[in-house]
């Protein structure tokens, strides 16, 4: 049963409450370690999905509490039509609830798969690969690589556009090695780049490229570039660029995949440039009215995407050990306040008041062990800056602390959020203390 059947049956169901807040209705699918449920907020809205998982074996294997924190921090940052989103985090003693976007449109290999010669035509492939590539253009700005981008990861909404999915084995710039590379070998190998299938140190965006350019072939030709069960074989096609094209495949869509397939990450074109290509181009200029229906009347903004904003950094404190509990309990805090300072001057006062009440601005690379007010535990905070209407911005700070009190009533105790405020001056129009969060 998919998700709009079970939509359309809610009123026959028995539902059962969570936290008070949604109730769950049918199931959506399940996997090695979470079941997906159909959900509806109490109080009235739009459907959503459910994932929950079960704490005991969140906790209990081996590098799943990692994947599960790495899922959440990524979502939290991202707000973009072509991205699954994250609404918000619950949990209570045994169960860990992800409350997310519903797509109820499947995945997208499902729908190709069920095609009638598993292909696209090339002018619904240049709508399709547009919004992947808005959505990945988006993430890497945001200082997030997936790392498993393939179509079983990209979902479809009710309209059809397209929303990527599964951010578990996302990298964060706290993830970068001294060296400002990725280390860690992993991924779906079919859609791997030759670098990761190598286990060399690599560029975790241009690795992205590469999966984008096997999806692109995908989407062309109707079957894998490379495909062999021996890794190691297919490690080295991949190299050789052992591969052949259809005879329909046009010659710039050619030259676009050919790009993308460059078993050299340092010359392999990066995804944040793929609209210079003419290819692409053309996409953006003959389908333009098409691409906007796909992107639900958001193409302009989609597109906006494209170019680095500097909206969002880390500040990490001075324990490397990290308890994935803490994540999920009440002692997460936010706030919130809006500005009509710039970002670039709303982030130079965080970097100066921070100077003054003992933590560090970090950029693109991670910092192991950094004092953060005098908090114990790890602790994470996160800025993300909205435009709500030139020239107003709204900027929300999330603090994450996996051991100690946090911020129990914002009067002083846990991280010193008043003094925060105080170091800000003008830069705060309106603060707001955000405790459900």
């Amino acid at each position: 049963m998919d998700a709009m059947d079970s939509k359309s049956k809610w009123s026959n169901k028995k539902c059962k409450r969570l936290v008070g807040k949604y109730e769950l209705g049918s199931l959506l699918g399940r996997g090695t370690f979470a079941k997906v449920y159909l959900a509806r907020p109490v109080a009235g809205g739009e459907f959503v999905a459910v994932k929950v998982l079960d704490k005991a074996e969140v906790m209990g294997t081996a590098g799943m509490a990692p994947r599960v924190l790495r899922e959440v921090t990524a979502m939290r940052r991202l707000r973009h039509p072509n991205v699954l989103r994250l609404h918000e985090v619950l949990a209570t003693r045994s169960r860990i609830y992800l409350v997310m976007e519903l797509a109820p449109g499947g995945d997208l290999l499902s729908k190709i798969a069920a095609l009638p010669r598993r292909r696209l035509p090339e002018h619904a492939v240049r709508r399709v690969f547009g919004q992947l590539v808005a959505a990945l253009s988006y993430c890497h700005a945001r200082g997030v690589a997936h790392r498993d981008v393939k179509p079983q990861n990209v979902l479809l909404d009710g309209n059809g556009a397209l929303k990527v999915s599964d951010f578990g084995l996302s990298a964060l710039p706290d993830s970068l090695r001294d060296d400002g590379r990725l280390h860690t070998a992993c991924g779906t190998p079919a859609y791997a780049a030759p670098e990761v299938l190598r286990r060399k140190a690599y560029d975790g965006a241009k690795a992205d490229a590469w999966s984008c350019g096997v999806i692109l072939f995908v989407l062309l030709a109707g079957h894998l570039p490379f495909d062999d069960a021996n890794i190691t074989d297919m490690c080295r096609r991949a190299h050789r660029r052992e591969f052949q094209f259809p005879e329909w495949v046009s010659q710039p869509a050619r030259s676009l995949v050919n790009r993308l397939l460059d078993p050299n990450p340092v010359t392999r074109v990066a995804v944040e440039t793929l609209t210079t290509h003419p290819w692409f181009k053309r996409s953006l200029s003959l389908d333009s009215s098409q691409l906007g229906g796909l992107l639900n009347g958001q193409q302009e903004r989609a597109l906006a995407f494209l170019a680095p904003a500097m909206n969002a950094f880390d500040i990490i404190s001075m324990s490397s050990g990290l308890d994935l509990s803490g994540l999920f309990d009440q002692r997460n805090r936010q706030r919130r306040f809006m500005t009509i300072a710039s970002p670039e001057r709303t982030l130079e006062e965080l970097g100066r008041a921070g100077g003054k009440l003992g933590y560090v601005v970090v950029g693109k690379k991670g910092v192991d062990r950094l004092p953060l007010g005098g908090l114990p535990g790890l602790a994470v905070m996160t800025v993300e800056m909205s435009e709500v209407a030139p020239p107003l911005m709204l900027v929300e700070l999330r603090l994450e602390v996996a051991d100690g009190d946090g911020d129990g009533d914002g009067e002083g105790q846990g991280f010193g959020w008043e003094e925060l405020k105080q170091e800000l001056g003008d830069v705060v129009r309106a603060w707001h203390t955000c405790k459900d969060f």
